[in-house]
């Protein structure tokens, strides 16, 4: 049995929508799991009405949880403005993460699956944090952490996640790109069981530099990072990006390497859009969390497609199960 928390997300986006609906299909065959859902107890009760949920469920303040239906761990009674980012909304998102991070911490939860916030309201919300993987990162005091995105077509990570373009190129680093790579292999070898991946990595400049006569970071930085490495690890690289997804060499790969935020998401997106999951590689938390956004436009409409938050459901598990069972290997070798 795994102890799968949820949070609500932002109330005025998507998150509780896909989140009851993910329940929905959860509860309608035989289920194992112990799953909580922290989220205020009006938001629940609205979209339990609006998505037509029948499953069982409970309201608890303590540890009396059931494996057979829901437990919903409520929050106050929450205003919504559905379809806007507000400082309330913001503001219940971060308290819903906290508190299951708080069930994460005692040992009442296993792991933990994000719904979708929004930047804009937590900067509303007076909170710092540009997105969950900083915060999650923070409250380990972690600070070898990657954004990985996962999908039956392909898993690629980020070596920079959420700044401008225009600092991409001042934050790439030798040791940056060696310690992203060793990351990676080790989040093959003990969450998903590869145990000699092969890794993909990623130019950064429109033909990977073509030779420096487009930028030099691939012949001063990139190459160098991977070469040092590869007597180590089945690394290879830096491609063209353009190439590299044109000619469909990522399926040769079990990893990818990616200098930027748009230069993996927007063809993961092209590829699994209602089935991506994204995946805080390198923490003691096992978290996803759906690779989509609050979708604040269908807000309310019960438009929204649940598959990603399933998906991410899916893999927690699966993750936790395979590093249990490199932690029990580990041990007896």
């Amino acid at each position: 049995m795994t102890r799968v928390v949820f949070t609500c997300g932002d109330i005025n986006g998507i998150g509780p929508e896909i989140a009851l609906k993910a329940f929905k299909k959860i509860f309608t065959k035989k289920n194992n799991n112990q799953i909580y859902f922290v989220c205020p107890k009006n938001v629940f009760e609205y979209y339990y009405k609006l998505t037509k949920a029948s499953f069982k469920y409970q309201i608890v303040h303590n540890q009396d949880f059931s494996a057979l239906k829901l437990n919903l761990i409520p929050l106050a009674d929450a205003k919504m403005k559905l379809g806007y980012p507000t400082r309330y909304s913001g503001k219940i998102a971060f308290q819903s993460i906290m508190k299951s991070l708080n069930l994460i911490d005692k040992k009442i939860a296993d792991v933990l699956v994000t719904a979708p916030i929004s930047k804009e309201a937590f900067k509303l919300a007076k909170i710092t944090f540009p997105g969950h993987t900083e915060l999650l990162a923070k409250h380990e005091d972690n600070k070898d952490y990657m954004m990985l995105f996962l999908s039956e077509k392909l898993t690629a990570g980020l070596l920079t996640i959420h700044i401008p373009i225009s600092k991409v190129s001042k934050s790439i680093k030798n040791k940056i790109i060696i310690r992203s790579i060793e990351l990676l292999h080790l989040t093959a070898k003990r969450d998903f069981r590869k145990f000699n991946p092969k890794i993909a990595i990623l130019g950064l400049n429109p033909h990977a530099g073509e030779n420096g006569l487009i930028g030099d970071e691939e012949i001063k930085i990139i190459a160098p990072a991977i070469k040092s490495l590869q007597k180590k690890f089945n690394v290879s690289g830096p491609f063209v990006p353009d190439a590299f997804w044109g000619n469909k060499t990522y399926i040769k790969f079990d990893l990818i390497l990616g200098m930027y935020h748009d230069q993996i998401l927007i063809p993961f997106k092209l590829l699994n859009f209602n089935n991506g999951v994204n995946f805080t590689a390198g923490l003691d938390l096992i978290r996803t969390s759906p690779d989509h956004g609050t979708a604040y436009d269908i807000a309310g409409l019960n438009k929204a497609d649940e598959s990603s938050i399933l998906q991410s459901f899916k893999y927690a598990i699966k993750i936790f199960q395979n590093r249990n069972r490199s932690i029990a290997e580990s041990q007896s070798n």
